[in-house]
Order: structure tokens, then sequence, then C-alpha cells
């Protein structure tokens, strides 16, 4: 059995079941249902204000739903304190804004939450975040401040931050929207090796080379509705609806 086949009959570790949410009187998210499974890289596209980022949060618990459920490896997120802990301890997040704490190192500002909630001792910690700034290519900045860092340097330390804390599931919300063109790449290849490893990711993007080296799916979405949900071989050579192909034919030069 191949890996996508096994992917593709397991149980799914996102259920996102009919998701209603409204900001007064816009409605960002309508009726929208969808799953990941383990190990799957789903990539968000759409216009601004489109509910891609609204979504994104529902599933951590950032915004909470008017209506509908969204489930993260079997709990529900629902708001219940030791339930919405439980999924948080699972999910990492990386904004677009690198929220880095700019009074800590990049050492001090890995092994942070590491020790406060992993409650790993000092060596344990530094141990993990020295590894994974090896792993995102910048280990020779861990005693500098995030003050003296490229925008990239800073976005691959927030990735390094929440890879330390070993999240079963990693979302992305436009992580590289706030950086200068020849940053963007850095943050992308990061993010295609962990695509590569196997790590289950939602990704909200306007990358769209990202997407199809890296998705197994893509969801386009518009007006708070999920319009397409298909492959990237599919929604590049074959949209089969009429917005999609508009949005793409603005997007794609």
């Amino acid at each position: 059995m191949t890996a996508s086949n096994t992917m593709s009959q397991a149980k799914p570790i996102i259920q996102i079941e009919q998701v209603s949410k409204c900001f007064g009187k816009v409605q960002a998210l309508n009726n929208v249902s969808t799953s990941v499974r383990h190990g799957e890289v789903l990539v968000l596209i759409g216009p601004s204000g489109s509910g891609k980022s609204t979504l994104l949060r529902c599933i951590n618990g950032l915004e909470r739903p008017d209506s509908g459920q969204v489930i993260v490896d079997g709990i529900p997120v629902d708001h219940a304190s030791n339930h919405i802990n439980a999924v948080r301890a699972e999910v990492g997040m990386v904004f677009q804004q690198f929220n880095l704490f700019p009074h800590l190192t990049v050492l001090q500002n890995l092994t942070l939450a590491q020790q406060v909630i992993r409650k790993r001792n000092g060596e344990e910690s530094k141990k993990i975040a020295r590894g994974l700034l090896m792993k995102v290519g910048i280990p020779e900045k861990a005693d500098a401040y995030p003050a003296h860092l490229s925008g990239g340097q800073q976005q691959r330390v927030a990735i390094a931050r929440a890879l330390a804390m070993n999240p079963k599931i990693m979302l992305f919300d436009e992580p590289t929207s706030a950086l200068d063109p020849e940053m963007i790449q850095e943050v992308l290849e990061t993010m295609m090796l962990l695509a590569k490893e196997g790590m289950t990711m939602v990704v909200v993007s306007h990358e769209m080379g990202f997407a199809k080296a890296a998705a197994n799916r893509i969801v386009f979405m518009s007006e708070g509705t999920i319009v397409e949900d298909t492959t990237p071989d599919r929604l590049y050579n074959d949209p089969h609806e009429e917005r999609t192909k508009q949005f793409l034919s603005k997007i794609l030069h």
C-alpha cells in the first residue's frame, strides 16, 4: 500500500463540520465542512476576506464558531478549558507577524514554552532548541536578539519555536506575507522540509508555487464558503468552478 493510500484511509486528525462564523453583519464562514488527515498538507487559497484565516483560527480555538464544530485529534474545540488546552498542546501556529519576545534571545524564545508547558529542564530544552535552529538553517543565531534578525530569519525562529512543542499539526497563516520578496523562499523551503517529513499542515497562503509543490489538497474559498476542494494538478489544469478560474487567472502569470 502506498503512503498516499494509507493517508486516504486514515481517520481525519482535523474534522470541520458545518462551521459558520459571523463578525457583526459580515458572514466570515458559511456552513464550511472539510477534513485533514494525518500527514496531509492542505493549502487554503482565495481572495482577502474569503474566510481562510478565520477557518484556520477556528481549528485551534482562537475563534469560536457560531454553529458547527471542529474536532482535532478526537477532541472537540469547544472552549471547555481542558479541551482547548489539550488541542493547543498538539497544534503549533505560525502567524504573519513573528510574535517573538524582543527582550529574549533566539534560544530563550525557543526554550521558554518548553520549560513552562512541557516541563523540560534547561539542558533538554536547549538541546531541542539548538537542534531545531539547525533544522531551519540558522544555528548561529541562538544568542542573537530578534531585532538583529532579518524578517525571514525571525519567521524561521517562529517556526522552530512552534516545532519545539512537538505538535502533531502545524497551522500557517500567510507566513510569508510580511516578508520582503528575497526572504520568502527561505521560509518556504523550511515549510517544504516539514511537508516532506510528513507533518500535518494547514496553510493559508498566496504562494501558489509552494501550494503546487507541497499540497496534497488545495481548498479555494470565496465569501465564506468552500468553492473548490481538489488536488493541485486538477486545480491548475482543470478547475471546475468559474469563480476559481477567475481567481487563478489573476494570480497565475
